[in-house]
């Protein structure tokens, strides 16, 4: 992850080792310029490309290794949890990372473009046998929920619109790319969007830290970096943290039923989850006291419960504390929706269970 002075996360990434001196970095957003601007102003001896041109296919769940195994025919069992190594599909040369982003074993599959199409159909015929499914944007998002992977423009906005990282901003956030564009997917123009009864005083109220983000068990101290003195001061004295709200079920079904009411119903609650790149921030109080803001509401059809993340205060953070969410706009008709805190991640994280031990 990349944090800015103040300790509050940029974005974050995947790098991955395939050579000596070759490293290839995976995210979208104006962390990848933020990569680019940190290795000219720095003045490192390394040079860099940008570019999208290879497919990634992410297969996860509980059948995962066995389809993945069929489909290469070869054990791979020998791939350590965020490792990786290629083995062939229909004689593509596939690189299978080991991440499982629903919390259960699962490979992230990349290779050439050109190739995508030849890989996915191996795939689903192997694993046809033992129930794979294909999942779209407006499913796939809930995996991130369930599994607690704060998301940037979802869970907070990237920390590089005030000083010391202004120049940054200056440089790179003035232009707006075409929408749809490569450069639109690394822009700002897609980021710098909040919804919700959430009112910041300025934007800075929309960043997070890898702290309030439970990511506080990859900060190391060993080494200098960028926003290391305020996130040590951070670790200190932690005051947020992240969990899991679950949202009780009668009041958003009263959500929904204000829409064949007379009176102006309630905003409308997108189903599964919102679409639309933004961060819909809700404020969560206790009484009239705001005490944390949730994120990432979408529906789990596995649960049958409606969940959001929340950095909360840690005061309020204890699993089974009740609080309420104030749903709707600002101006607009609000509903205080009961919350119930629980677990973050919601579910079990089996993503590092022991290849070995899977039938």
């Amino acid at each position: 992850m990349f944090c800015n002075k103040a300790g509050k996360v940029i974005g974050e990434g995947v790098l991955q080792r395939l050579g000596e001196d070759e490293f290839e970095f995976q995210a979208r957003g104006p962390v990848v310029k933020w990569l680019e601007y940190r290795l000219a102003k720095g003045g490192y001896s390394a040079a860099y490309a940008t570019s999208i041109s290879k497919f990634k296919f992410q297969v996860s769940g509980p059948a995962a290794l066995a389809v993945c195994e069929k489909a290469t025919g070869e054990p791979l069992r020998d791939i350590g949890f965020m490792r990786f190594r290629s083995a062939p599909i229909r004689d593509v040369d596939v690189l299978f990372l080991r991440q499982g982003m629903a919390g259960e074993i699962g490979f992230e599959l990349q290779g050439p473009s050109e190739k995508a199409e030849i890989v996915r159909q191996a795939i689903l015929e192997a694993g046809a046998d033992m129930g794979i499914r294909q999942l779209g944007s407006r499913t796939a998002m809930i995996n991130h929920l369930e599994a607690a992977f704060p998301t940037v423009t979802h869970d907070y906005l990237p920390a590089v619109g005030d000083e010391p990282e202004r120049e940054f901003y200056e440089l790179y956030g003035s232009a707006t790319p075409v929408f749809g564009s490569p450069e639109w997917f690394r822009s700002f123009a897609r980021t710098q969007k909040v919804k919700g009864s959430y009112e910041g005083r300025s934007v800075t109220d929309w960043y997070r830290s890898p702290i309030e983000l439970g990511w506080a068990k990859s900060i190391k101290f060993d080494h200098d970096f960028y926003g290391r003195e305020a996130l040590e001061a951070e670790m200190t004295d932690i005051k947020r943290v992240r969990r899991t709200l679950i949202w009780n079920k009668q009041d958003v079904v009263d959500v929904f039923a204000s829409l064949f009411e007379e009176e102006t119903p309630y905003d409308y609650m997108e189903f599964p989850r919102h679409q639309w790149n933004a961060m819909y921030a809700n404020k969560v109080m206790d009484g009239d006291r705001l005490v944390g803001v949730a994120t990432s509401r979408g529906y789990s059809y596995y649960f049958r419960k409606m969940l959001s993340h929340v950095v909360i205060d840690t005061a309020y953070a204890e699993p089974g504390t009740e609080l309420t969410v104030i749903w709707g706009e600002p101006g607009h008709r609000q509903k205080a929706i009961r919350v119930t805190v629980a677990q973050s991640p919601f579910k079990q994280d089996n993503r590092r269970a022991d290849l070995n031990s899977q039938a």
